[in-house]
């Protein structure tokens, strides 16, 4: 969410400057993404929503970006730098998942691939190494921020269900310096999972170790 107080520590967990401003970026996008389907009250008219904000990033590889600023902060901080429009459109395919009737298991796998598209993208700008889990750890992490926010008690437990086993995988890895805003953004989904209090001491422990160590 736009107000996570953590989000700011983690970008500083970012090898460079560019590589902090795409980070935002991108989250900035999976924001606006994210309010788009909570906002709407009727499926058709949030796919039509999506559906402006898929074409409108794929053509950022094309022209120039509308006026809008999270699209002109995603051309000039992450498309110019060599990410592909196309490519990060599909963040808005993944968040259609959601207005769906039912969040089976097939849906929540293509979900994942929010995560995915995401961390692959800020990874290869921040300069990720190839040992670094972009994959495991980003559709963990949107897993897990899903489960959060799911009413249904069935879907939220085959979700954190879904993250968690991501999670354990990713973190059991040691990462590279590239990566390390990345993997401190999957430590963050675990224990969100495990309930642990945004901002507490033990959160910010565990992302200064991660930060020092890469584990």
């Amino acid at each position: 969410m736009t107000d996570n107080p953590e989000r700011p520590l983690v970008l500083t967990y970012s090898p460079t400057p560019a590589a902090a401003r795409a980070l935002a970026a991108l989250l900035m996008l999976d924001d606006r993404l994210a309010e788009a389907v909570r906002t709407t009250s009727e499926p058709t008219l949030g796919q039509i929503r999506l559906k402006w904000w898929h074409d409108a990033i794929a053509g950022l590889d094309s022209g120039p970006s509308p006026a809008e600023p999270v699209l002109e902060a995603v051309a000039r901080d992450v498309v110019a730098a060599g990410v592909a429009g196309e490519e990060v459109a599909v963040l808005a395919e993944a968040w259609s998942e959601l207005l769906t009737d039912d969040l089976d298991a097939a849906a929540l796998e293509r979900f994942a691939v929010r995560g995915r598209v995401l961390f692959e993208a800020a990874g290869r700008i921040a300069g990720a190494g190839g040992g670094d889990p972009l994959v495991l750890a980003g559709e963990g992490w949107a897993l897990a921020d899903l489960a959060q926010g799911l009413r249904d008690a069935g879907e939220a437990a085959m979700a954190r269900a879904a993250a968690q086993v991501r999670l354990d995988a990713a973190l059991r890895l040691q990462w590279g310096r590239g990566g390390r805003a990345l993997g401190a953004m999957a430590h963050l989904a675990r224990l969100d999972l495990a309930g642990s209090r945004t901002g507490s001491p033990r959160r910010v422990l565990r992302l200064l170790w991660h930060r020092f160590t890469g584990r």
